[in-house]
C-alpha cells in the first residue's frame, strides 16, 4: 500500500513516530493508502531545514528562483494525467473536473508567481530637493502554509507559490483528508532541483501538526485556508506571538437573480455555481435569491436542470457530482438537510444519500439537493454547509435582496444576474463580499485580490497582495 511520506530537507522521510493514518477513497469508502501521522517533532525538523535553507534561497537572484519554479510548473503540466487521477481518487471530485480545472490551476499558480517576481516593483517618494524615500521589500523568513481538502493541489500551490517566489522558505501542511497530490508534488520539486529545505511538507492531523506549526515561535507568518472556527483558533494562538496572518475562511454566498437577467444563462450558471465539486468550494452560491416575479419560472427551470446531474463514479466522464470528501463531512451535510426539514423547508429534489451501482456502492454520495420555504435567517441559511445543498428564496426588491444577502456573518463572494448596468454597479458596491461576479461565476484573474469580509477571513491573497503579505516593507529615507 502506498505510503505518503513527509518531504523534509529535500528528501521523502517517514514521520518520527513511524505511525500512519488511513487515507480513504471517498468514492468507495475503502482505505487505499496510508499517510504520515506526524507531530511537533516533524515540524521542528522541517523548521530547521527551512531555516538552514533560507539564506541561500532568499539571496538567490530573482531569475534563479523563477527558473526553478517554472520547472515545477512545467512538470505539473507534464504530469497532468497522473495528478488529475490522484486528485479524483483522493478527494472524490469528477476526474474531468480535476483535469480541466484543478490541476491546470495549480500549474498556473506556480507559473504566475514565478513570473510575477520578475515584474514586482517597489515604491519611491521624492521630497523634492530635500530627500528621497524608497521602499525595500524583503522575505519574512520561514513561513507556515496550511491548505484545505476541497481543492487540494489548487489551494496548496496558491499558498506556497507566492511565499517561495518572494524568497521565503516554507513549512506546509496539506489536509490529512486529501494528502496525495501534495505528496506527488514533493516528488516534482525534487525532480525540478528545488534546493533542499526551501519547501517542507509535513503530513498529519490538524491538532498535532497544524497546531505545532501555528505555535512554533520562530515561524513568522501563517497563511491558512479552511473553516472559520479553526481560523479563530489560529488567530488566538498566533496573534499574541505577533505573527503575520492571512486567513481565508468560510462562506455562505448569495446568488442574486434579478428579473431582468439573461434567464437561460442565469439558470445554467447557477446550477454550476451550486454543485461544482459537490458544492465543496468556498465560492459556491448556496443561497439563491430570486426576484419574485420570476421565482416560479426560475425554480422550475433550475430544478429541472439539477435533476439531470448524474451522481456517481468520479472516474466516469458522464459524472457531474462525485463523492463527498469524507464520511464525517458526508454525515454533516446530511444533518443539515434534516435541520432544513425541521425548520420548515421543502425538499424540491435530492435530500438523500445516494448509492451508485458497482465499485462505488460503499462511497459517500449525496443527491444534489434544492430546498425552498425557509426564512432568510434560519440556521440552514446562515451556517456554512459546504456540500450539494442549495436553498431558494424570493425577494421583492433590491433593498430586500441586499438585506438577505448581507444577513450572514460571512462575506466571501456574491454572484449577480442582471442586464441593468446601473443596478449591477449599485448592488456590487453595497453587498458585503470580498468578491462579486456579475453575470458569471468563478471567472478568476490571478492578478486580482482574493479574500472575504466579516468572518470569511483576514487579509487578501492573489497578485501583488500575496507577494506583499510574504514580505516585510522597509522605508529608506536619503537626505539629499
Amino acid at each position: 500500500m502506498q505510503k505518503i511520506l513527509n518531504y523534509i530537507n529535500g528528501a521523502l522521510t517517514e514521520p518520527v513516530s513511524k505511525q500512519y493514518i488511513d487515507n480513504i477513497d471517498p468514492s468507495t469508502g475503502e482505505v487505499y493508502s496510508i499517510c504520515a501521522d506526524s507531530d511537533e517533532r516533524d515540524i521542528e525538523l522541517a523548521y530547521q531545514a527551512a531555516e538552514a535553507a533560507f539564506e541561500g534561497w532568499s539571496n538567490m537572484n530573482i531569475n534563479g528562483r523563477s527558473k526553478i519554479m517554472l520547472k515545477i510548473a512545467n512538470l505539473i503540466e507534464k504530469n497532468i494525467d497522473k495528478l488529475s487521477l490522484a486528485e479524483s481518487i483522493d478527494q472524490g471530485k469528477p476526474l474531468w473536473l480535476a483535469k480541466n480545472g484543478e490541476i491546470p490551476r495549480a500549474q498556473a499558480n506556480i507559473h504566475f508567481f514565478a513570473t510575477a517576481i520578475e515584474h514586482f516593483a517597489s515604491e519611491a517618494h521624492s521630497m523634492g530637493t530635500h530627500a528621497l524615500n524608497y521602499t525595500l521589500r524583503t522575505p519574512i523568513g520561514v513561513v507556515g502554509c496550511i491548505s484545505p481538502w476541497n481543492l487540494p493541489l489548487y489551494l496548496f500551490t496558491w499558498k506556497i507559490a507566492p511565499a517561495l517566489a518572494a524568497g521565503n522558505c516554507v513549512v506546509a501542511k496539506p489536509s490529512e483528508i486529501t494528502p496525495m497530490t501534495a505528496f506527488l508534488f514533493s516528488e516534482l520539486c525534487m525532480e525540478a532541483g528545488l534546493p533542499k529545505g526551501v519547501l517542507n511538507i509535513v503530513h498529519g492531523l490538524g491538532p498535532k501538526v497544524g497546531s505545532a506549526l501555528v505555535a512554533h515561535e520562530k515561524i513568522t507568518a501563517i497563511s491558512f485556508t479552511g473553516g472559520t472556527k479553526t481560523g479563530a483558533e489560529i488567530a488566538r494562538i498566533a496573534a499574541p506571538m505577533f505573527k503575520k496572518l492571512s486567513l481565508e475562511l468560510g462562506g455562505k454566498n448569495p446568488n442574486i437573480v434579478f428579473a431582468d437577467c439573461d434567464f437561460e444563462k442565469a439558470v445554467t450558471e447557477s446550477v454550476r455555481a451550486s454543485f461544482t465539486n459537490q458544492g465543496e468550494i468556498c465560492l459556491c452560491g448556496s443561497r439563491l435569491l430570486i426576484e419574485r416575479s420570476i421565482y416560479d419560472k426560475f425554480k422550475d427551470a433550475f430544478v429541472k436542470e439539477v435533476k439531470k446531474l448524474k451522481v456517481g463514479d468520479p472516474l466516469l466522464n458522464e459524472t457531474k457530482v462525485g463523492a463527498i470528501a469524507s464520511k464525517m463531512h458526508f454525515d454533516k451535510v446530511l444533518s443539515y438537510v434534516e435541520l432544513a426539514k425541521q425548520e420548515g423547508g421543502t425538499i424540491l429534489t435530492g435530500g438523500k444519500a445516494f448509492s451508485p451501482e458497482g465499485r462505488c456502492a460503499g462511497g459517500y454520495f449525496i443527491e444534489p439537493t434544492v430546498i425552498e420555504g425557509l426564512s432568510y435567517n434560519c440556521r440552514t441559511n446562515q451556517e456554512e454547509i459546504f456540500g450539494p445543498v442549495v436553498t431558494l428564496q424570493p425577494f421583492d426588491n433590491e433593498e430586500e435582496a441586499l438585506m438577505m444577502a448581507n444577513s450572514t456573518t460571512y462575506g466571501l463572494a456574491t454572484t449577480l444576474w442582471t442586464e441593468n448596468l446601473s443596478k449591477a454597479h449599485r448592488v456590487a458596491a453595497n453587498v458585503k463580499s470580498g468578491l462579486v461576479w456579475v453575470n458569471c461565476w468563478l471567472l478568476r484573474d490571478l492578478r486580482t485580490p482574493f479574500g472575504g469580509m466579516k468572518q470569511s477571513g483576514v487579509g487578501r491573497e492573489g497578485g501583488w497582495e500575496a507577494l506583499r503579505f510574504f514580505t516585510e516593507s522597509k522605508n529608506v529615507c536619503i537626505k539629499l
